[in-house]
């Protein structure tokens, strides 16, 4: 298949860049993952890009979002930053609220996200006893004393802490299953509501993407805070998941890219016994088989994109993505600290917090083990008939 660029989309991935250049230096994008986030100045310029027509973030009257664009642009900016940037979540969460929220509910948030560059909510689905299997989610909203009342604990809230607002999904055990399915509800809450404690979580890469658990304790809920657009129940949530399998995997793809790129920079410019490490063959087979994989991870990612685009969205092809591509990541971003030596190892180089980032999208948005038990029946059933 061939994925070369058209002049569109290279006009594209070139605007990006120079938005790259002008804001993310080194010095800048550590001191980000110090704070544990981006600037103001940063998030306002990005969503005021033109992005050259194509509907990476909704205006012109854009009906539908270009999946392949906001994978080129999500590839770019974590190759140029070198980091996780909340830019992915942004897409998906805006996505799941379009479709399950009325237009009433999303156009303010929309235009609040056009004139900050930030999200006023944050998506709360996780749990910590239901993290891939989302359907064992046990957070539920009940009738008592006819009031709404939420319960529950909801576990990777990214911005959770910040966010002014919740879009939680919960169990409606005030509604009858359907297809077999428990009856699922989103509801859009204010953050103070009494009732919610917020508690942070500490972890080891993708600092920019503040973690948080949400614990709701009887907090009374008004039904007009309930999503009530056309998309309904979990099957529908599940293709939104696919969405963010796609963005994990393309901004896991652009932080491997950028830890190429260090790598091969090191390898021609550091020297040992005389001679470039460059030229010793045991790093030019591990550059060689960094640049394979890189080749491998970007025809994945395109071609999961390409066929979403198209209308011909294969769950096999975004499952072995998603199996494939933060692994694979990982493994470049362990080769170039390996090829940095004792210095890759160290915080003055970036490619130690992309090895941690990577390794993190290794879980995000479902894990390595689960693409496999999605996988191997379509594998199956894809092999059913021998003369295919």
């Amino acid at each position: 298949m061939d994925f070369r660029l058209s002049d569109d989309e290279r006009a594209l991935v070139s605007e990006v860049r120079q938005f790259c250049e002008r804001y993310f230096d080194e010095a800048s994008v550590a001191q980000w993952r110090r704070d544990g986030g981006l600037p103001d100045e940063v998030v306002k310029a990005f969503v005021n890009l033109d992005f050259k027509g194509f509907g990476v973030i909704h205006r012109r009257g854009h009906e539908f979002y270009d999946l392949f664009a906001q994978v080129l642009v999500l590839e770019e900016l974590s190759r140029a930053s070198g980091a996780a940037l909340p830019f992915h979540t942004d897409f998906l969460q805006l996505q799941i609220l379009e479709a399950f929220a009325s237009a009433g509910q999303t156009a303010p948030i929309r235009e609040e996200y056009q004139k900050t560059g930030r999200l006023a909510f944050a998506l709360a689905v996780s749990e910590p006893s239901a993290g891939s299997d989302t359907m064992g989610m046990k957070t539920a909203v009940s009738l008592r004393d006819d009031m709404l009342v939420l319960n529950g604990v909801k576990s990777f809230v990214n911005n959770g802490e910040y966010a002014p607002a919740l879009l939680v999904a919960a169990i409606d055990e005030e509604a009858s299953a359907e297809s077999g399915e428990p009856a699922l509800s989103l509801w859009l809450i204010p953050r103070d509501l009494e009732g919610i404690r917020v508690v942070p979580e500490d972890k080891i890469g993708q600092s920019m993407l503040p973690f948080a658990s949400i614990l709701f304790d009887n907090v009374v809920l008004d039904e007009s805070y309930r999503l009530r657009g056309d998309a309904k129940g979990f099957s529908q949530l599940f293709k939104f998941f696919e969405f963010g399998r796609v963005f994990v995997c393309a901004t896991a793809l652009g932080q491997a890219q950028a830890a190429m790129e260090d790598a091969v920079r090191w390898a021609q410019t550091r020297s040992a016994f005389g001679a470039p490490i460059a030229s010793f063959q045991q790093i030019q087979q591990m550059l060689t088989d960094m640049e394979v994989k890189l080749a491998n991870m970007r025809n994945l990612v395109y071609q999961a994109a390409w066929e979403f685009d198209r209308g011909e969205h294969d769950r096999l092809t975004v499952a072995m993505m998603k199996r494939y591509v933060p692994a694979t990541a990982t493994e470049v971003a362990s080769d170039a600290m390996q090829i940095l030596g004792g210095r890759g190892y160290t915080s003055q180089e970036r490619v130690s917090s992309i090895w941690q980032d990577c390794r993190g999208f290794q879980i995000a948005e479902g894990t390595d083990q689960i693409m496999v038990h999605i996988a191997a029946p379509l594998i199956m059933k894809k092999y059913e008939n021998p003369d295919r």
